[in-house]
């Protein structure tokens, strides 16, 4: 094996580790903000986590965060609550600092 082939080997294995660390980051930001919109929601316990299931699942629909965002909202609406999108996408910028770091911490 050359050293060019060890190289691009190195660079295939970062980005594989990467984009690893990208669905599961995004995964664990969806569940934290599940959990931050059930808290609002009135929702504890089991019922909170089963809501924060939701909001995961919820981001298989379509590419992007528009899915989660949508959810979110559309539940929002749905109680009665005031919140707008940028508020939501606020949330989730926070939470993802959050879900990296626990990730980093072996949380």
């Amino acid at each position: 094996m050359t050293t060019f082939d060890k190289r691009e080997e190195a660079f295939e294995s970062k980005f594989a580790h990467d984009e690893d660390l990208r669905f599961k980051a995004t995964a664990r930001r969806n569940k934290l903000l599940g959990l931050w919109a059930a808290e609002k929601l009135g929702l504890s316990g089991d019922e909170a986590n089963a809501y924060a299931k939701s909001v995961v699942l919820s981001d298989f629909e379509e590419a992007g965060d528009h899915d989660v965002v949508r959810k979110v909202l559309s539940d929002f609406a749905a109680a009665n609550l005031s919140m707008s999108e940028p508020q939501v996408r606020q949330a989730m910028t926070e939470l993802l600092g959050r879900a990296v770091q626990e990730i980093q911490n072996g949380v």
